[in-house]
């Protein structure tokens, strides 16, 4: 009886003793970003997201791999399939990872994948200089520290991951938990519809185009694939039941974030380019924080993600407020809006990247697909509870 006590006690003080949010069912989660991040952006949602792999309290990154193509880091972009961007140079993003990292007092790792595109689905891009090697040798690393299985976020290309997959298979089936990728076309039986320019790409979709080799090496492979589609039948910014897309009408939340992270924003939004990028994330820098020059919609893919990899879900009140939520944790009387994944078939996959897919009703193999019943009332929630997820992030947390 009296050593029963006193383990009673013991375990007391060991989740006494436990860092906030690290009791028994809230662990971490171990997480690895890939995305296209440049400085100046190119997309500016790859750096308001990154905030979350840094700030939220739930989320232990263990690396950032920047999947970068050098046809953006020129003046005018000559992508062979994708838009000629006249608005370059621009670099890989390590400024927006080291300011995070300054900001929130971690050393994150990061590393640079390819610049070029693979040249067959089992290309090893072996011969590439070792520069252009980091990202996959810290993929490969960090999934062999992992004493877990690790959530791979990827918004971009998926060449880090197919070249990593064409060397060390088992390591990545062993290792990765699930892969949430962020690319191609939800369109019934490959219909075009009203964006010529996304008809005219190879796979309809951006990431998808950037390599084409890579996505269709990914989702022939046998590891675990959450497809969050970025487009759907007409294009990547028009809201479709299976795609991620939603719009921030502006961005008047940001003045009631973190101070340091309306400096971090500010800097990425307004393209600053100086040398002391560090120092102006500091108290007292001289910046003049002019919102109204901020992106305006702001497009946003990336956010259902964020949400799906963390355990996160919005559920709607008896009040008709937004909330988030943990998985499993809604209260009753509220609604839950749903932003699933349902396990897939993939019926096939095309040369040119676009897929066709069918619903199993049941976990029957290794791949899923976002589905989202009500588009309208998804971006509606999501414009609630977004930007109340940013507002609460804190580096002092």
């Amino acid at each position: 009886m009296r050593k029963t006590a006193l383990q009673t006690v013991w375990l007391a003080l060991l989740l006494l003793a436990l860092p906030c949010g690290q009791a028994a069912g809230q662990q971490k989660t171990p997480v690895i970003v890939i995305t296209d991040l440049y400085h100046p952006y190119q997309d500016p949602g790859d750096n308001m997201d990154l905030i979350m792999g840094f700030g939220l309290p739930d989320v232990d990154l263990k690396a950032v791999l920047l999947d970068i193509t050098d046809a953006f880091r020129k003046d005018t972009a000559d992508h062979p399939t994708l838009w000629r961007d006249p608005r370059g140079p621009r670099e890989a993003g390590i400024i927006p990872v080291e300011q995070l990292s300054y900001i929130f007092n971690k050393k994150v790792p990061y590393g640079i994948g390819p610049l070029s595109m693979m040249k067959s689905e089992e290309d090893k891009m072996e011969y590439l200089p070792g520069y252009e090697q980091e990202a996959i040798r810290l993929l490969t690393d960090v999934l062999k520290a992992s004493k877990e299985p690790v959530e791979v976020l990827s918004f971009g290309s998926a060449r880090i991951l197919a070249v990593a997959y064409n060397r060390t298979p088992a390591l990545l089936k062993k290792k990765i938990r699930k892969i949430h990728l962020s690319a191609g076309t939800a369109s019934k039986n490959h219909e075009l519809g009203s964006d010529a320019g996304a008809n005219a790409i190879p796979g309809g979709e951006w990431n998808v185009a950037l390599d084409v080799f890579a996505f269709t090496r990914i989702l022939k492979s046998d590891l675990p694939v959450a497809i969050y589609p970025c487009a759907g039948k007409d294009g990547g910014f028009v809201k479709d039941c299976n795609n991620t897309y939603w719009q921030l009408p502006d961005m008047e939340f940001t003045r009631k974030m973190h101070p340091r992270l309306q400096r971090y924003l500010d800097f990425a939004f307004n393209r600053r380019l100086q040398y002391d990028f560090l120092r102006a994330m500091d108290a007292g820098y001289p910046a003049d924080m002019d919102i109204s020059r901020y992106p305006k919609p702001f497009h946003v893919w990336e956010s259902a993600i964020w949400l799906k990899a963390t355990g996160r879900e919005v559920v709607c009140t008896p009040e008709g407020k937004y909330r988030l939520d943990r998985e499993g944790e809604t209260k009753q009387g509220d609604q839950l809006i749903k932003n699933e994944l349902r396990p897939c078939r993939l019926d096939e996959i095309r040369n040119d990247g676009r897929f066709q897919f069918s619903y199993t009703g049941k976990p029957s193999g290794n791949k899923e697909i976002y589905y989202r019943p009500d588009p309208n009332e998804n971006e509606k929630a999501l414009q609630a509870v977004i930007p109340e997820l940013y507002i609460s992030i804190s580096p002092n947390n």
